[in-house]
């Protein structure tokens, strides 16, 4: 599956999963502005009261056991690790684009990746598979995750990953400079109505509170 959403090239190549790809431009990296921070400190307060998300993770981890991915233990969807530390008092604030994702994610119970577009340095991205002996840097600890069988997104022409729903790579993870940015929302085909959800939302936050200028987003189920 092949489609163009605003100036990018999206490509899809694994089958029963949904997904949903938002891009924004003429965002400004930066410090999360107070009604931001306000509406996530909201969310952590009440995820002790939220409805139960485990049908949704158990989907979620259903969409990632493939091959010999298993999604336990450290590799949990990042959704999950949001939801710990919610209920843990140590969810995390980096900026407002980084903190956008991550309040949907944890409204949705669905992982998210959030790729700076320049620094990817191509407008095509395909989402499919890893393959044996691929693997990233994912922190500034020189950290890797093996990627063998686990969904991810990868930068074309190159092939070469760089984000996935546990961890995505240091190489195109927001920076100070970003001013564009792909995100992906991951779900099971089941989720859909969730999944639309996500990216509605996501799409209101990067325009409220990451300044982007132009929003564009697609949902696919495969």
């Amino acid at each position: 599956m092949n489609s163009v959403v605003g100036p990018l090239t999206l490509s899809m190549r694994t089958p029963g999963v949904a997904a949903a790809f938002v891009y924004a431009a003429g965002c400004q990296s930066g410090a999360s502005p107070p009604a931001l921070t306000a509406r996530v400190a909201r969310a952590v307060s009440l995820a002790a009261t939220a409805p139960d998300r485990s049908e949704v993770f158990d989907r979620v981890r259903g969409v990632l056991r493939f091959g010999k991915y298993k999604p336990t233990g450290r590799g949990k969807p990042a959704s999950e690790y949001l939801a710990k530390a919610a209920l843990e008092n140590r969810f995390p604030q980096i900026n407002n684009l980084v903190d956008v994702n991550n309040l949907v994610s944890l409204e949705s119970g669905l992982p998210i990746s959030m790729v700076d577009v320049g620094r990817a340095e191509t407008d095509s991205f395909c989402l499919r598979r890893g393959l044996p002996g691929e693997a990233y840097v994912f922190n500034t600890s020189g950290q890797s995750i093996d990627l063998e069988d686990l969904l991810l997104l990868a930068c074309l022409p190159s092939d070469r990953p760089c984000a996935n729903p546990v961890k995505d790579s240091m190489s195109t993870k927001v920076a100070p400079t970003t001013d564009r940015v792909l995100a992906v929302v991951y779900a099971s085909p089941v989720d859909l109505p969730r999944l639309e959800d996500a990216a509605r939302s996501l799409d209101e936050g990067l325009r409220s509170f990451g300044q982007a200028t132009e929003v564009v987003h697609a949902v696919w189920t495969m």
